[in-house]
Parts: C-alpha cells; structure tokens; sequence
C-alpha cells in the first residue's frame, strides 16, 4: 500500500481545525485507504480506538444508518465529552439529506469530521448553504506517477510504459493479469455510469449516454462541443440534441470521472466560455471503452500531464495566442508556467509547430516542451522536459 503524502499532508494541516474536511474524487481512487492511513497518523498522536468513529456507507454492516436521523443519534452516542472525537463518513452521498445530519454533529464541541463523496452534487444545493465558508474540499486523483513508481518499482522505463497503458487506480496498479485488470476497471465504469449517473439523474436512454461516453474518451484533448457531439451521433443514427448531450456531459463531470478545461485568449486576457476540452480522471478507462485503435500517444500524454498539474494545486486553461494554441497554462498564487505537450519533437516540423505558440508569448514566465524524447534543451529559454523527469518532479 503506498501512503498518499500528499493527501495527508492536507489532512494533518487541518487536523482539529473547526472546518469541515470533505475530500472529492472519482470512486475507487483511494479515498477510503486515504481515511485508514490518516487514522494510523491519529493513532501516532495517541489518538485512541474509542475516539475515531468510521461509517462506510458501501459496507452493508451500516446499512441501517442510511436514514439520516439514525446516523446523527448513532454518532452522537459515541462522542467522548472531554476528548476531540474524529468522525469519518465514507461515501456520504449514498445517505439522503446526509447535510441536516453533518451539520447538527458541527455544531457539537471537540468533533472533527471528515466525509467523503464520489460526486459533486453532495456539494451543491442545501449542503453548501448549511455549511458555506466551514468545510473544504480536497480533491483527489488515482496515483500520480509518482505514487504508481513507488508502490511498483523496478526498471523505472518498464514502469512508465506500464503506467502509460494501465493507468493508476490503487488497487490495480501492481496486478499484471490483464483480464483482472479489465475486469475491475468494467465494474468500476459500469459503476459510475449506472449507480452514480444514470440511478440519480434517473436518465432513461443508457445506450445513448454510453455513445456520448465513448466519444468523449475518444476525443480527450481536443476541442468539442455538445453541438458537435450531438451532430456527430446523429450522423451515426443515435439521434439527439445538444441540450441532452450537455446534460450528460455535467453528470460526468459531477462524477469526476471527467474534467473540463476552458480555453484563454492571453492578448485579450479573457476566459472564453465556448470549445473547451476535456480530460479523463485516468488514462485506463480509454483503452477499457477503445482498446488499441486509435491510439493517440500526444493526447494521453496531454491527459497525464493535465492529471498531474492539478495534482500540484494549478487552475490549468488552454491557452490561445492568435491562431495558435498552447496545451496548458498553470496557474498558481499570481503566477504562471506554460506547457507544450507532444510524444516527440525530433522531427524538425514538429518542433517548430510545438515551440511557435509559446515563441508568440513575450511574458517572463516559464515555458516549457514536455515530450518522451530523452532530451534537455534550452531554446529561446523554453526548456525542453523528458514527461518521467517532469512527473518525478526533477
């Protein structure tokens, strides 16, 4: 099991903090271990068994704390008076009007709560005006390479490649038997679409969010829009319209398993609310719906870098130069890092269609060219970045 620092680096930050900590992400990512090795922490602390409560509302031990009247009396039964109660609710959502119990427990002295959630919904509406300005949110994402290299090790090359195909879901990750591989990650697509989406947004046409699913998975990295997806389909006799389209799109996105990236005009400084692009939350549930056709090598490495960008705590936009584009800006505490992303730039047309748009960009931050070329250049101070050292951060 590799230990998530990142993740509880946050959590040991905000440890008895009177804020909510409420920590996002697509299912299965790791959030439940996440919540495990953060009680080995409070343990370290001489934390002890009696004052950590932990509710996984997946396990069907705790089936009967799904109404929320019953989950408030169980947990305040538990709480110890004199010392801080740590209260952890893992996959909060599948409990109806869960805020109205959440909230109550906040109120009560020497509580710290922590829930999770594997769809954004569970932070809109009613619980974000009970709990507005007292919780924060902390996303998080399968393993970054980073994450994946420590728990496989060996050959780090074998582990790239390894890491370019499968993805990084935790549990996955150290399993070569490609049929396992496949099988858990259908369970977990099939799970998301029909449990997540399809159950709360009570959509009827199923065949039709798949199609709209698939094609997005084929189309991570470039421009598209509902209209064009919509047109699309119906070309191919899955007839519908953009409004439904763009229905299912935000069902994905609420489920994590999709991100969208909008686009930013760097003359005229503006966010330009039209043709984003979407990512994937990771790479292996492109090849589950695709398989090898199709391959497009410079678009899952756009997908990875992107993944690891907002690992890091970047806002990420695509970035418009005139005509041209650039894959990413980065931006963070006032400041601003640009990247070019291609699976190689040997070829001299290459480079020169890969470093314009950032030639075009006459400001004095970073710039670089992330490839899997094992180079290390500097032209026109734009460096040229091998993608394993820039995901080892080296």
């Amino acid at each position: 099991m590799v230990k998530r620092k990142q993740y509880l680096k946050k959590l040991r930050k905000l440890k008895d903090q009177q804020v909510i900590k409420v920590i996002t992400g697509v299912r299965r990512c790791g959030k439940s271990t996440l919540f495990l090795q953060f009680q080995e922490y409070l343990r370290e602390c001489d934390v002890t068994d009696e004052q950590i409560i932990h509710v996984n509302f997946e396990d069907m031990a705790f089936e009967y704390l799904l109404d929320y009247k019953a989950l408030y009396a169980y947990i305040e039964k538990k709480l110890i008076s004199e010392k801080m109660t740590y209260v952890f609710l893992d996959e909060i959502q599948a409990v109806p009007e869960f805020q109205k119990a959440v909230n109550s427990l906040f109120l009560k002295k020497n509580i710290d709560i922590y829930i999770t959630g594997s769809n954004a919904y569970m932070l809109s509406g009613e619980l974000a005006t009970l709990l507005s300005g007292r919780y924060i949110e902390i996303g998080m994402l399968p393993l970054s390479f980073q994450e994946y290299y420590e728990l496989v090790s060996g050959d780090l090359r074998d582990a790239w490649n390894l890491y370019f195909r499968n993805g990084g879901f935790p549990y996955i990750a150290p399993i070569t038997d490609a049929d396992i591989r496949r099988d858990y990650l259908e369970g977990l697509y099939n799970t998301v679409l029909l449990k997540d989406i399809v159950a709360r947004k009570n959509f009827q046409d199923i065949p039709l969010l798949k199609s709209v699913t698939t094609f997005l998975f084929d189309n991570i990295g470039n421009i598209v829009s509902s209209k064009k997806i919509s047109d699309s389909l119906t070309s191919f006799g899955r007839k519908t319209t953009s409004v439904t389209v763009e229905k299912y799109i935000n069902a994905l996105l609420e489920s994590f398993i999709l991100y969208k990236v909008s686009r930013y005009d760097i003359k005229g400084k503006q966010h330009l609310k039209s043709l984003e692009k979407y990512y994937l939350v990771d790479v292996s549930l492109r090849r589950l719906l695709l398989g090898d056709k199709n391959t497009d090598i410079g678009h899952i490495l756009e997908n990875i870098v992107y993944l690891e960008l907002i690992r890091r705590g970047y806002y990420v936009s695509i970035g418009k130069v005139g005509d041209l584009e650039i894959d990413f800006i980065a931006e963070r505490d006032g400041n601003k890092i640009y990247y070019q992303v291609a699976a190689t730039i040997l070829d001299e047309n290459t480079f020169a269609r890969e470093i314009a748009p950032l030639q075009k960009v006459k400001d004095s931050y970073p710039k670089f060219i992330i490839s899997m070329d094992e180079i290390s250049a500097d032209v026109d101070g734009i460096k040229q970045v091998n993608i394993i050292d820039f995901l080892l951060g080296s």
